[in-house]
This record gives structure tokens, C-alpha cells and sequence, in this order.
């Protein structure tokens, strides 16, 4: 073989391994991207080990959609509004790089409060029913003492959520979600970082969205064991998980 051949087929399987990389980031920037769910923020929606899917195209493209987020333009193109009860990805406006998922619940103008434990929207209690869940809810590595809900908002969406028997936030003041601003919480609600810390996340511009959480397509107890060990997948693997709808 020629050195001038060698150097062809070096060049043909780097431009191959370029147009499949600009393939991926395309995808992945586009339609649909995997995220890992690594805390127990949105227990018992979803679970730490959790890998989803989310769709990048749900609300139209910023420079969010893309990787490391490039300073590239302030506008969203082909924009699209959430609607209350999405399962949201997006970045926290503390730095513009880190990614969270939460639930939206309050749109631009709307009025928040938990009063005695209970979530007001625009002064109207949101209903919720009681419900038994067999997997117990966690806060990081503690097992929490919690009551669950079926919890029905405005818009008829309705969601599982959370509540410690002695939650702590069960008051807090009204919060005024601003324009082109949306209010999100953890499901876990008393374990969960989100629009109701003002100084950590806050209100969340629309710029920051990233997608919508569409599918749980593997799932594997990190309680149980690593992926690693393939001789205990049997155990830690949560079959009943995969491919579940969000």
C-alpha cells in the first residue's frame, strides 16, 4: 500500500468521524437530547439513575440548545410558550451553564404563595388529592417522613408531588413571576432547590429554557449498585421504569 493511499484513507475516516460528530451535535442540539437525573429534587416523578429524553424543538431554539450555550444571540427562533405542569429542562440563571429540571407552575404575571402547606395560584387554592406511593421519597441520602399528592393546576394538568409532615416552606411570601419569566418547582417539595430561592434560581427567562422532559428511557437504582457491576444490574435496574411517559 502507497503512502498517498494510507494518507487517503486516513483523511476518509477522519471526514467520516467529523460529519457523524456534526450529525450528533445536531441531534442532540435540534430534536431530542438524554439527560441524567442525578438528585432527588423531583422525587417520586423522577428518581435519582433516572436517563430521560428531552426534546429540544418543544419550545423553539436559543443559544441554550446548543452545547457550552456560545454568546452567539439573545433571541429565541421558532419560540414556543410552556405550559403549566411541563416537565422543564433549562439553565439556572445564577450562571447560565448549569442544568435543572423542574415543573413549571407559574407563568409570566402570576401570583405564588404556600400558605399552611397549601400552593396558591392567583389567590385560588390548588386542589390536590391524597395518594399511596410504594417507593419511598428521599432528600439526598435520608429517607423522608412525606405525604403524596395528586395536585390539579389551572389548567387541569395534573402531577405528583411531595409534601414532608413537617414541611419547610409551608409559608412563604407571594411571589410575582415577571414578563417573559416562568415560575418552576421540584416535585419534591421540600427537597428541592428552585424558583422559590430568589438568590439561587429564581425566576427563570424564557431564554433559559432548554427542552421538555419527554420519556424515562433507563433507569438504575444508585442506591442499589453502579452499572458498572453487570453482575448486580438484576437488582439495581429498574425495569418497571423503561420507557415510562412523562
Amino acid at each position: 500500500m502507497t503512502k498517498n493511499k494510507i494518507i487517503n484513507i486516513i483523511l476518509d475516516n477522519i471526514k467520516t468521524l467529523i460529519g457523524a460528530l456534526i450529525i450528533a451535535v445536531l441531534i442532540r442540539s435540534l430534536i431530542i437530547q438524554p439527560f441524567y437525573i442525578p438528585s432527588s429534587s423531583m422525587e417520586p416523578t423522577l428518581l435519582v439513575g433516572d436517563r430521560i429524553f428531552v426534546s429540544k424543538y418543544t419550545y423553539g431554539y436559543s443559544k441554550h440548545s446548543f452545547p457550552f450555550s456560545p454568546n452567539v444571540s439573545n433571541k429565541r427562533f421558532f419560540s414556543k410558550n410552556p405550559i403549566q405542569g411541563d416537565l422543564v429542562v433549562f439553565k439556572t440563571p445564577a450562571d447560565n451553564r448549569t442544568d435543572y429540571i423542574k415543573r413549571l407552575v407559574g407563568l409570566p404575571g402570576d401570583e405564588i404563595q404556600f400558605i399552611n402547606g397549601n400552593l396558591y395560584i392567583n389567590e385560588s387554592l390548588i386542589p390536590r388529592r391524597s395518594v399511596k406511593i410504594s417507593e419511598p421519597v428521599r432528600c439526598g441520602d435520608y429517607l423522608l417522613d412525606t405525604d403524596s399528592f395528586i395536585e390539579t393546576l389551572p389548567n387541569g394538568v395534573e402531577h405528583l408531588v411531595s409534601y414532608k409532615k413537617e414541611g419547610t416552606l409551608k409559608n412563604t411570601k407571594k411571589y410575582v413571576v415577571p414578563t417573559n419569566h416562568f415560575f418552576l418547582m421540584g416535585d419534591n417539595r421540600d427537597c428541592s432547590k428552585d424558583s422559590r430561592y430568589l438568590g439561587d434560581v429564581g425566576y427563570v427567562k424564557k431564554l433559559n429554557l432548554v427542552g421538555k422532559a419527554k420519556l424515562i428511557f433507563f433507569s438504575n437504582d444508585t442506591k442499589k449498585g453502579s452499572m458498572l457491576k453487570i453482575w448486580n444490574l438484576n437488582n439495581s435496574l429498574r425495569y418497571k421504569r423503561t420507557f415510562k411517559k412523562l
